[in-house]
């Protein structure tokens, strides 16, 4: 695959749109459409720029989900505690901020934080952070007026019947996956 070259589509606020045209691995053209929340100058910034962070919290061995209403689906799933990057900002305070402003709680511990990886690969070169927290507090709403988010904490004998009947997200699904069954190794 080589990438001829790259073409801005759409600026939306959130969202830019590109069409990338590559050379296939039969010599023929292929456009791909791809979603950015950067805005890139070249093909090099792909995936470069990472604009988020997702968080696995527990507290008091219990694992913290959020039942999310997401618009681009139309219903509510359940999600980790997630956000945006904004301008100038670290991703220890990210951290905090997200947490508190979705769940009420405070961070007692970041237990660790993966380098970026991709969340959407198949149409975004968007990358987020993984953190893995320890929190404390109670659980309270301080989310904006464009989000619906009840958060709360699962034991692990609760978390085996709501991965029977409810809807996730992959990475909540994964977290909540590893939490019950620890490594398959």
């Amino acid at each position: 695959m080589k990438l001829l070259h790259m073409k801005k589509v759409r600026n939306g606020k959130y969202l830019k749109n590109y069409e990338l045209t590559y050379l296939n691995k039969a010599g023929r053209k292929k456009t791909f459409e791809l979603v950015s929340r950067k805005d890139l100058a070249s093909p090099k910034e792909l995936g470069t720029k990472p604009s988020g962070v997702s968080i696995v919290a527990y507290q008091d061995n219990r694992i913290l989900l959020l039942k999310e209403f997401r618009m681009s689906i139309n219903k509510s799933i359940f999600n980790l505690c997630a956000g945006m990057l904004e301008e100038n900002e670290s991703i220890e305070d990210c951290i905090h901020r997200e947490l508190f402003e979705e769940t009420g709680l405070q961070v007692k511990r970041i237990i660790s934080i993966l380098p970026p990886s991709y969340s959407a690969v198949g149409f975004s070169d968007t990358t987020t952070y993984i953190a893995f927290v320890e929190t404390e507090g109670i659980l309270s709403d301080n989310s904006s007026e464009n989000e619906l988010i009840h958060p709360c904490f699962f034991t692990k004998e609760e978390l085996a019947k709501a991965m029977e009947t409810e809807e996730f997200s992959s990475r909540s699904q994964m977290a909540a996956w590893f939490f019950l069954n620890g490594s398959p190794y």
